[in-house]
């Protein structure tokens, strides 16, 4: 093994220093009147004695086992990983925006709080509403912020509005967020086209419907093209619309969820305006809302005085309450709003257009070869079912490992749930064609292996640093301090 593929500890040796940090100027006899004792240690910690460059090659080593939407396609359906430009990052790190904190004198804080108001202002424009909240720190987040403004709407007109209703291909954070709101869910199935099955939503309303939630398009990547239909239906019930944003990326510029009929939106920053997406965070999921349930948004939420200075507002007695420690995760709303001002409007329209042709060529490509459930214009993304392929003992997953040998990460595999061996496959908008053609290229030879060679993918991966896991174990008994040569 590689001296820079060791443990970090496998490479201590008494003495050495990466780093000298200047002395105290904490007397050591003042300290224990500084620190309760209960968090001082009575042993050192117990850390690795290196040189610097043994720690950088260590974690450097490390990030090329991890894969990044910097290290190649990434066609996560439904999750959106599209690259996220450099000039975003650029601007997070200014210093007017990473040395403040939110405690400062607001006068000291004019830059950041006008940012703050215009991309609320730009997100509310963007998606038809009429005032933003930017505290939820992701989308599931900001379901859950949603969902909670409208039971305080409900209960502020004296119904106890219970059901939220949520078609079978909505993402699993629906009835999760309902749940944990506080409500309970109610799952109705799609019709043969993918569709909201309208029969099943109008016997499903009635006095105790809160809510219907949707994403639209929907995880199939189909327009629910009898939207306003929809809402009349469950408006008419005394039900609000909410809407999932994770899906954005196919209708910004084009079309606005409030036109619709919605009148509760949230927002993926990581999925539609480019922000860093994984690693547990941080993430953005603002929330947009329609006039009658601004007295419910969080606060606080940064307004503007007639003098044209910006301050956080306190002052709204009917509010959910404040979500998120201080005001939102600052840094990702930076991005997010350099993200837009970069694009402009008849940018972000070219965005959702491009995202959407880029998903119909890979799926008219791809067609022939996979089992296409919904055989109709899609939008940003598409889903196809490996089922054809069990005739050959292959499964989906299958499939998913053998991409990983040719460099590409697999798509969403087996979600939404209605459709058997599901895969789900975005593109997005940022990659060029010869990347596409690439991937349909793979998939295709994929396809052939199947059948000629199916072995080839039941024992993949092969190229990967990790082979192939007895899944079940991994879940149940995870090893996370093996080193892997």
């Amino acid at each position: 093994m590689q001296q820079d593929k060791k443990l970090i500890f496998e490479l201590s040796r008494p003495g050495r220093v990466a780093y000298s940090h200047s002395a105290c100027d904490v007397p050591i006899e003042d300290v224990g009147s500084l620190i309760p004792a209960n968090f001082l240690r009575s042993q050192p910690a117990e850390l690795p004695e290196v040189y610097e460059v043994d720690v950088i090659r260590h974690y450097t080593e490390l990030s090329r086992r991890n894969f990044g939407i910097d290290n190649g396609f990434y066609p996560l359906g439904s999750c959106t990983m599209k690259y996220n430009p450099k000039i975003n990052e650029d601007t997070a790190r200014f210093n007017g925006f990473a040395k403040i904190h939110p405690y400062q004198p607001e006068s000291s804080l004019q830059g950041a709080l006008e940012m703050m108001y215009t991309l609320q202002q730009d997100l509310g424009a963007l998606t038809g509403m009429d005032q933003v909240t930017l505290q939820p720190a992701a989308g599931a987040h900001g379901e859950w912020t949603g969902l909670m403004m409208i039971r305080a709407y409900h209960e502020s007109r004296g119904e106890m509005r219970t059901k939220v209703i949520v078609p079978d291909s909505s993402h699993g954070t629906n009835p999760a967020s309902a749940t944990v709101a506080g409500l309970e869910t109610i799952t109705i199935k799609s019709n043969e086209q993918g569709m909201v099955d309208l029969d099943a939503l109008r016997a499903a309303v009635g006095p105790d419907t809160a809510a219907l939630m949707l994403t639209n398009p929907s995880t199939l990547g189909l327009f629910e093209e009898h939207i306003v239909e929809i809402a009349e239906i469950v408006h008419k019930a005394g039900g609000l619309l909410y809407y999932d944003g994770a899906n954005s990326n196919a209708i910004m510029g084009i079309t606005r969820p409030g036109d619709m009929g919605f009148d509760v939106v949230h927002l993926n920053l990581h999925k539609t305006m480019s922000t860093p997406h994984g690693g547990g965070g941080p993430g953005a999921g603002p929330v947009g809302v329609k006039s009658k349930l601004i007295p419910f948004l969080p606060k606080p939420i940064v307004a503007v005085r007639a003098d044209g200075t910006y301050y956080l507002d306190y002052d709204r007695p009917s509010s959910i309450g404040r979500v998120k420690a201080y005001y939102g995760n600052f840094g990702i709303l930076v991005r997010a709003y350099t993200y837009m001002r970069t694009y402009g409007p008849e940018g972000l329209r070219t965005v959702s257009e491009c995202a959407v042709l880029n998903a119909n060529y890979m799926m008219r490509r791809l067609a022939p070869y996979f089992e296409l459930p919904y055989d109709q214009v899609c939008k940003h993304e598409f889903v196809m079912s490996g089922r054809a392929l069990k005739q050959y003992g292959v499964r989906t997953l299958d499939v998913a490992k053998r991409l990983l040998d040719f460099g590409f990460h697999p798509p969403t595999i087996y979600f939404p749930l209605n459709v058997e061996e599901c895969m789900m496959i975005e593109p997005t908008e940022t990659e060029s064609k010869e990347t596409l053609d690439s991937f349909i290229d793979t998939m295709i030879q994929i396809a052939q292996e199947a059948k000629e060679n199916p072995e080839l993918l039941l024992n993949a991966p092969y190229s990967t640093q990790v082979r192939r896991l007895d899944e079940t174990q991994a879940a149940r008994k995870p090893v996370l301090n093996c080193a892997c040569s």
